[in-house]
């Protein structure tokens, strides 16, 4: 169980995010179209899951946007967005934007993915939604780099995520 912050308060998650060097876990999330999308539709790119609890947040916002514009002149890459957020209001946010280049993805319909990733809050005010991520996965679907965010309310490092590409 992971020991983060959020506003300075001790909070938990499910567990450990994978470790480096080990097979990244499928999943299977939802898309803006509701069409299923899992690990396996972007086998032999680079994966970049920036995971995080809610695109109505200043951070949260924050990093879809950095990942948008950092992601933008990367060969082979994929950034994916994924939160517990309706697909709708994931899909808004980045129209209102104008960010085309990162995939936004849901976990509305189950926990699959926080199961595997084990990312999902246990307790405090954030309970249920998804701690403050990033995951790297290398083409042979290996995870290259993790971060989970000490302090909820705080961006990841971009640098070093983009770093292990």
């Amino acid at each position: 169980m992971a020991k983060i912050t959020f506003k300075g308060t001790a909070v938990h998650t499910q567990g450990d995010i994978p470790a480096v060097g080990s097979p990244a876990p499928d999943f299977n999330l939802t898309a803006g179209d509701l069409s299923e999308k899992s690990l396996g539709d972007f086998k032999g790119k680079k994966v970049v899951l920036n995971i995080f609890p809610s695109i109505d947040t200043g951070t949260c916002a924050t990093s879809v946007r950095k990942f948008n514009e950092k992601a933008s002149g990367l060969e082979n890459t994929v950034v994916l967005c994924i939160s517990r957020d309706l697909p709708f209001a994931q899909g808004r946010f980045c129209a209102a934007e104008n960010l085309e280049n990162v995939v936004t993805l849901s976990e509305y319909k189950d926990n699959n993915f926080s199961d595997a990733y084990q990312v999902k809050f246990v307790d405090g005010p954030l309970t249920g939604l998804l701690s403050r991520s990033v995951v790297v996965i290398d083409e042979e679907g290996k995870v290259s780099y993790t971060e989970q965010v000490a302090e909820t309310t705080e961006e990841p490092d971009y640098d070093k995520a983009l770093a292990a590409l």
